[in-house]
């Protein structure tokens, strides 16, 4: 059993809590303390459970509220190579921290957790594989990558949920207020998912077994969760996939409203 929430999902904060009867861990602190403190309590999860945080990247909606949330509630910060130095550099990093290689899992809550390369304009991001007590059940966290590295596409097939970046419309953002520059950076192979590639990434999926997805990090000037949620569901109609027969799909709320999902 794995419990999944989404806290926080937006250009403006990004964090998840996975968890079960062991404990939890937290992947990314975007928000504030406080605001990370009060979403917890809304879910019902015991700080004191969380044993560890994991880090995507070192951008500010994946971190603004790190440094305050570990010192206050110590608890160790698990990061790439890349992206704990580049957190240093900016001073955010005072606390314990853990260095963790690409494939190499790490046991912790009850959990384990198996960090994955992405490919975003940052240090030297990653995704997770994070399997339950029971050894067989696996949730997955895909998000700020440019396109889907084999490797990573690899890692999730199987996962029964699968949280995914579905940033960005492609004629909205070519329509939108980004300048030119911005725009080629989000649509390059180091930007952002949008709606159409997560939709062909979720095609592969049905078919390798996962039946949650949970679309995410959803560019509030360039995409609407309506949009996001119909080209997704299209993209699996297409492979006969039908939504509450085959899979079940939600939105990721840019403030969480629901309980965790329970897997």
């Amino acid at each position: 059993m794995l419990k999944f929430c989404p806290l926080f999902s937006s250009s403006s904060g990004n964090s998840v809590y996975i968890g079960d009867n062991s404990g939890g861990i937290l992947v990314d602190v975007g928000r504030s303390a406080k605001q990370t403190d009060l979403m917890l309590k809304n879910i019902g999860v015991d700080i004191d459970t969380i044993q560890g945080i994991f880090l995507t990247h070192e951008h500010t909606d994946h971190t603004s509220g790190l440094s305050v949330f570990a010192a206050k509630h110590k608890i160790p910060v698990y990061g790439s190579t890349g992206t704990l130095q580049a957190l240093k550099a900016k001073g955010v990093l005072t606390e314990k921290h853990i260095d963790i290689a690409v494939n190499s899992p790490i046991e912790i809550a009850g959990l384990c957790v198996k960090p994955v390369k992405t490919s975003h304009d940052c240090a030297d991001g990653r995704g997770y594989i994070v399997t339950g007590c029971d050894g067989v059940t696996k949730a997955a966290i895909a998000t700020d990558t440019g396109y889907m590295p084999p490797d990573l596409l690899s890692a999730i097939k199987g996962c029964k949920l699968v949280y995914i970046e579905s940033n960005h419309d492609i004629n909205m953002l070519k329509t939108g207020p980004y300048n030119y520059m911005l725009q080629k950076r989000i649509l390059s192979d180091i930007g952002h998912l949008s709606n159409d590639a997560c939709a062909d990434v979720l095609k592969t999926l049905v078919n390798n077994g996962s039946t949650h997805f949970i679309l995410a990090h959803l560019s509030q000037e360039n995409n609407t969760p309506h949009l996001a949620y119909t080209t997704s569901v299209k993209g699996l109609l297409d492979v006969g996939a039908m939504e509450n027969r085959d899979y079940i799909i939600k939105v990721a709320e840019p403030e969480n409203t629901d309980k965790p999902i329970i897997i």
